[in-house]
């Protein structure tokens, strides 16, 4: 039986439901925008749930993971084609879109002029570039996509990220501490966003300021899986001071979790990714990686094995900008 449809008339297969107007916002992404973007305003507006679109896809006989569905929504995949433009037609019956509004979206991944984001927990982001609800929280605190103004006087000397998985394969907690160094005096903050996994209850994460810093202002809203914090420093940085920092994250209300990627907005010398499963829930592989940008193959791929204690780590030396990380793979 198939969850209930609430905002979304189901149709027979190959049938689509009755055109209505689409939301002024959403219109122009399909008009010109990236094809992530896209899906994940489109599922937005419908009101669905990674689950219940998946019921939708099955109904008209496309069988699509959901880990897929939302690495597509989020930027991590992009639909191959022509093998995946069966399951981007249903997507566009099943969110009443267009015919053909997220096709021509898909296109060869080197033909497309902008960058896509990676979805990860914790980012240095790229401004201007970032998806809607990101988009949306950070002008809630005054730092606003289009511009450089936050994050930009901090160079990142070093960054260490600690994840930890649940016997569930989600992501439980994630610590990270940052080595920054002030490129001109005034620093005082760190603005942080932290995006779940797939179906998290952002409102139930927590975060907790370690060192050298505490919690500012935050933003989050329920039914949405990013989040966004101020880190306060005690006091402004005067031009080359070096600044140690870090916090956590607790979450665990996601779904299986497909990895982590930090973004480097700059080149970072040093990077320490290390994830720790829990015992007799190890994942099948752990592939290091790192990309120029999100929708790019990967530059560096290395396979790693865990320790006999469940820990993977990561290592990077002098990369960036780009996204550093290790994708991993369930049973």
């Amino acid at each position: 039986m198939l969850p209930d449809t609430n905002s979304i008339q189901l149709t027979e297969p190959g049938r689509r439901a009755p055109a209505e107007p689409l939301p002024k916002h959403l219109s122009e992404v399909l008009r010109g925008g990236d094809f992530h973007q896209a899906l994940r305003l489109a599922i937005e507006h419908r009101g669905l749930s990674l689950a219940r679109l998946r019921a939708h896809l099955q109904h008209r006989g496309i069988h699509i993971g959901q880990s897929t569905l939302s690495y597509w929504q989020r930027g991590i995949r992009h639909p191959e084609v022509p093998k995946a433009l069966p399951a981007v037609r249903a997507l566009e019956a099943v969110l009443q879109l267009p015919p053909d509004t997220l096709v021509v979206l898909i296109g060869p991944r080197t033909t497309r002029g902008r960058d896509h984001q990676m979805p990860i927990s914790f980012t240095e982001l790229q401004p201007g570039n970032l998806g809607s609800t990101t988009d949306r929280l950070l002008a809630e605190l005054g730092a606003y996509p289009s511009t450089a103004r936050y994050n930009a006087d901090l160079e990142q000397l070093s960054a260490h990220d600690m994840i930890t998985f649940d016997a569930e394969h989600r992501q439980a907690s994630m610590e990270t501490r940052l080595v920054t160094r002030a490129r001109r005096t005034g620093p005082d903050r760190y603005v942080m966003v932290y995006t779940g996994d797939p179906e998290c209850r952002i409102e139930e994460t927590e975060l907790r300021a370690g060192e050298g810093c505490r919690l500012g202002r935050m933003r989050r809203h329920a039914g949405e899986e990013t989040l966004v914090v101020e880190l306060l420093f005690d006091r402004k940085l005067a031009q080359g001071d070096v600044h140690v920092f870090s916090f956590e994250v607790r979450d665990g209300t996601g779904s299986a979790s497909p990895g982590y990627y930090r973004v480097l907005r700059d080149q970072c010398a040093n990077y320490l990714l290390q994830l720790f499963f829990a015992e007799g829930s190890l994942p099948v592989r752990c592939v290091r990686q790192f990309r120029t940008r999100g929708d790019a193959l990967p530059v560096e791929s290395e396979e790693l094995l865990c320790s006999t204690g469940g820990v993977c780590s990561g290592w990077f030396q002098q990369c960036g900008p780009g996204l550093a990380g290790m994708a991993v793979e369930w049973q």
